[in-house]
């Protein structure tokens, strides 16, 4: 989609991704170490009373759902987001979607290729529980001129 294409309102919903035991571990192994994401047993003696993916994992698997889902196919990076909010421990077994909207675009000021598109999206369990929420800026590339 090119910038010009979305609309205030406009809603994404993508497909599922499942995180299992070992992918949280091998994740957590190499980017957050702690005793809950990495450690069965020390998970479950936790306030998590089991294992629980890292927050991060789950950021990073939201982001790539994203591009796989062509939701920001013209997309030319993103100076940054807001209100991250991991709200539910994600667990082994869970299978998570995106829910997005368009909270507002605005066409960049000094380039005229691209624009600038915020979106709210929330990261839903199967159980339609809402475990991760973000408030994103992407820069995307405007339609070019025919």
């Amino acid at each position: 989609m090119y910038f010009e294409e979305y609309k205030l309102g406009d809603k994404f919903k993508s497909s599922g991704v499942t995180f299992t035991e070992s992918s949280i571990i091998d994740f957590a192994i190499k980017y957050d170490p702690q005793p809950f994401h990495i450690d069965v047993e020390a998970a479950a003696k936790s306030q998590y009373k089991g294992l629980i993916a890292s927050g991060f994992q789950t950021l990073a698997l939201a982001f790539r759902m994203y591009i796989q889902e062509g939701f920001i196919k013209q997309g030319m990076g993103s100076p940054g987001m807001d209100e991250l909010r991991w709200l539910k421990p994600v667990r082994p077994g869970d299978t998570l979607h995106i829910e997005s909207e368009v909270l507002g675009t605005k066409a960049s000021s000094s380039r005229e290729d691209r624009g600038y598109v915020e979106i709210f999206c929330s990261w839903i369990n199967q159980r339609d529980e809402v475990v991760m929420t973000v408030r994103l800026t992407q820069i995307i590339r405007r339609r070019p001129p025919e």
